[in-house]
């Protein structure tokens, strides 16, 4: 059995995404969304597609140092840029992401086993890799 390590505890009130409050139970988070302008909304505030792109990104990012610490790789820069797109037609909603490993100081070979890896181990990678679209890619600066 595996040991429950932490949990994160978010509740969120009012009309959600369209003007809903969050607010963790520590008060570390305390944000308001809308509906980005390009849905039509007014904008101003976060949305569940950027928080998911936040939290992935950052994850990765610890999933790619873990990769690199055990192949003894020094990586020097490095970022995850996460684009999350919401899809809709008439009667559904979708996600698709892409996230893209920026690195400098090692050859492009190292840099691709490093993003496959991390892809492998990321909590978020795992929790949606299977579910929704994922491309993973990494560019050597």
């Amino acid at each position: 059995m595996s040991e429950t390590t932490y949990t994160a505890v978010v509740t969120t009130t009012g009309e959600g995404r369209n003007g809903g409050r969050a607010v963790s139970s520590d008060g570390a988070l305390d944000l308001n969304f809308a509906i980005p302008k390009e849905l039509g909304g007014n904008g101003g505030a976060t949305n569940p597609e950027q928080l998911l792109a936040a939290g992935w990104s950052s994850c990765f990012m610890g999933a790619v140092r873990i990769a690199a610490a055990q192949r003894k790789v020094k990586l020097a820069d490095l970022a995850v840029v996460a684009d999350v797109t919401l899809h809709h037609d008439e009667a559904n909603f979708w996600l698709s992401a892409a996230l893209h490993l920026e690195l400098t100081g090692i050859d492009q070979e190292t840099a691709d086993a490093l993003a496959a890896a991390a892809h492998q181990t990321c909590p978020y990678s795992k929790a949606l890799g299977g579910s929704i679209e994922v491309t993973v890619d990494a560019t050597v600066a």
